[in-house]
């Protein structure tokens, strides 16, 4: 369900916790002129999804910095460790990803790599496309997914000011079921089970710009259950980006610490608020680097999969029990 709501509307923008996602987001609506055509080269947005599944790690992205657009998309099988891997480039501000995501298609197609969304208009089911060819690096990627849009979890919707920036997220958890086929494997996704946790963005970030972030997905008595978490420089009094998604609802959460056991790169992590009402433990199963060196432009950025396990209790202090949970970890230092 959407309304025609708009993030930025005659120039003033909302800020806060939304109640859902607005019918357009655009944050380049709060300027005009010389202004907004700066602005337009701040603006970071991207699409993601991770797919939780008992065998495979699964993540994939439609970025677009507006020099530099691009996608990645990973499996990676738990057991083994082995970890597939395809990325394409295109050109910035090519993606034209969407303001209203109800009936858009977004993705990125060019010959040897599609990687595409379709998110319905009217309660139907969204889907995810993926035909990447084989490479000298890693087989051929086939798929095509459904995404349970009518029994979603609550949205995750926050605008806030950050020091040098304006962030706009929004986040939920589908149940998914469909086929990712990764050279000879084939992933099989059963949605009273599995889940994909959309991350979207539409940001104005800082040149120096950090975080430390976290998600995971699970069910309580069938209901998708998890948490979105993160760290990064933020302004007093305004909210995070961090919530707790139980039956029905998506509640707030605050002051996350995020603690290594140790320096060791595949070091278990502890994350837990402020209140106590998110205590758990990640333990990683692999890792994922990027390391970009472009000038006045760098990036040292990891992802880790693997297992959160503790508890995560709602408001009105149900404890949800957080057991073996499929999510990621990662963490962001960059030059943007």
């Amino acid at each position: 369900m959407h309304h025609d709501t708009r993030l930025v509307s005659e120039g003033t923008r909302r800020y806060g916790r939304l109640t859902e996602r607005p019918g357009r987001v655009n944050p380049l609506d709060e300027f005009s002129g010389p202004e907004r055509l700066l602005r337009r080269l701040r603006l970071k947005e991207w699409l993601g999804f991770t797919l939780t599944h008992p065998d495979w790690a699964s993540s994939m992205i439609l970025q677009d910095a507006h020099y530099l657009a691009s996608s990645e998309i990973y499996a990676a099988e738990r057991g083994s460790g082995v970890s597939l891997q395809h990325a394409a480039n295109a050109a910035g501000g090519s993606l034209r990803l969407p303001q209203s995501l109800p009936g858009s298609r977004p993705g990125l197609r060019k010959p040897g790599y599609l990687l595409e969304y379709e998110f319905s208009d009217g309660g139907g089911p969204h889907r995810i496309r993926i035909d990447i060819a084989a490479t000298d690096s890693a087989p051929a990627f086939a798929g095509d997914l459904e995404l349970d849009a009518a029994r979603a979890s609550a949205p995750l919707s926050v605008s806030h000011k950050m020091p040098g920036g304006r962030l706009y997220t929004h986040k939920a958890l589908f149940g998914v079921s469909g086929t990712l086929r990764a050279g000879d494997a084939e992933i099989v996704f059963d949605p009273s089970r599995d889940l994909a946790i959309l991350d979207e963005h539409k940001s104005f970030l800082p040149y120096r710009t950090r975080w430390l972030w976290g998600t995971f997905g699970t069910r309580a008595d069938g209901a998708p259950v998890g948490a979105n978490f993160g760290a990064r420089p933020s302004v007093p009094g305004e909210e995070e980006e961090s919530g707790l998604w139980v039956p029905g609802a998506c509640e707030p959460l605050a002051d996350i610490a995020f603690t290594p056991r140790s320096s060791d790169r595949m070091a278990r992590w502890s994350v837990t608020s402020a209140d106590g009402r998110l205590d758990a433990d990640f333990t990683p199963q692999g890792r994922k680097d990027v390391r970009h060196q472009l000038g006045l432009f760098e990036i040292d950025y990891f992802q880790l999969y693997g297992t959160y396990r503790g508890t995560m209790r709602s408001l009105d202090g149900t404890a949800y029990p957080v057991a073996a949970a499929h999510g990621v970890l990662e963490s962001m230092r960059a030059r943007l």
